[in-house]
């Protein structure tokens, strides 16, 4: 039978993971202690916005929070924090099987490449996860919104396929993941927002001013993309180019016309900011600091992203971690503002 392990079992690992093994295949979680007992005591719970409501008895559970565990495994998901994934190459690279199949279920651009260089005999694959999922504690996983899982077009993938059907999360397979993933990155620009803004998701794309903020950070990220020569994935119904339009209109507008935006659990939040909440370090190098990236590679600068992280940075040390949409759009329209006068 085949063996699938899910390695840094967090909200995004426990779900997808839980999914699998509901629909039949064998699962091993591989994280920390804290989330370990949870589940070992309570088992799995996982729903989703269209219904779906699944449970894995806690004797079915397979928790392990040593890398050895990974070594039987013919799948390995890897769900690690960014900043954890060089540490998971490593740790990989010492059990897990040379005919292994590994796919990073990670945000940002490039940790396949941190994978790849440390697991040389494995075959390993960017992969994608579009939805939010919502920790409800007590081995409780929501997922909020919609999207379908998506990963490297590859030969060896395909025995694997069937897993992910019958678990109703079909995966897709691509050949231009790394269009995927900025288009992905483009969407998750808001992470920050969100969790600057202490709110849930659905009320805060629901505030004007806050999706001003992110028009600003993504029309920004746009133009160095076409700066660059890179074309993002439409992951949505409307092209990249236009969500930031949409967005900026008036909350009567944007209710009317973006419906599927707003299908959105209502407890749902950002995984940054859950990170804030638990003290951990964010993703914000990961996703806002791609645009930083790209910008320095053009020459150029990204004043709105770089804002951003700055303020998320002074959060994780415990600055200001709650703002209103009217003074979080002036945070950001500032350096972009100075920006556009001085090319003037």
């Amino acid at each position: 039978m085949t063996e699938v392990c899910v390695y840094g079992a967090g909200s995004i690992g426990c779900y997808v993971g839980g999914r699998l093994q509901a629909g039949g295949a064998r699962v091993t979680f591989v994280g920390r202690e804290r989330l370990a007992g949870e589940i070992r005591a309570a088992g799995l719970h996982l729903t989703d916005y269209l219904g779906a409501d699944l449970s894995v008895k806690p004797a079915d559970i397979r928790f392990a929070t040593e890398p050895s565990a990974a070594a039987a495994a013919d799948l390995v998901l890897v769900t690690v924090k960014s900043a954890g994934t060089d540490e998971a190459g490593r740790e990989l690279a010492q059990v897990a099987k040379s005919r292994a199949v590994v796919i990073s279920f990670q945000n940002g651009l490039s940790n396949a490449d941190v994978l790849r260089r440390h697991l040389t005999r494995q075959t390993v694959l960017t992969g994608m996860v579009p939805f939010n999922v919502v920790n409800r504690g007590q081995g409780r996983f929501h997922q909020g919104s919609e999207g379908a899982l998506e990963a490297d077009a590859h030969e060896k993938l395909a025995p694997f396929l069937p897993l992910f059907t019958q678990a109703g999360l079909p995966l897709t397979t691509c050949n231009n993941m790394r269009e995927v993933l900025w288009a992905k990155l483009l969407l998750n620009l808001n992470n920050a927002i969100n969790a600057l803004s202490d709110i849930p998701l659905k009320a805060e794309l629901s505030q004007r001013a806050y999706r001003r903020c992110l028009a600003l950070a993504q029309r920004e990220g746009l133009a160095l993309l076409d700066a660059a020569g890179i074309k993002p994935a439409k992951l949505t119904p409307l092209p990249p180019h236009w969500i930031p339009r949409l967005i900026g209109t008036p909350d009567w507008i944007f209710r009317l016309l973006a419906n599927r935006m707003l299908a959105i659990d209502p407890l749902a939040r950002s995984s940054m900011w859950e990170d804030l909440q638990a003290g951990r370090k964010t993703e914000i190098d990961w996703i806002n600091g791609e645009v930083v990236k790209l910008a320095q590679s053009l020459g150029r600068r990204a004043p709105v992203n770089e804002k951003l992280i700055a303020l998320i940075r002074a959060a994780e040390q415990g600055g200001r971690r709650r703002w209103a949409g009217a003074e979080l759009l002036a945070e950001c329209a500032r350096p972009e503002k100075a920006e556009l006068q001085g090319r003037i």
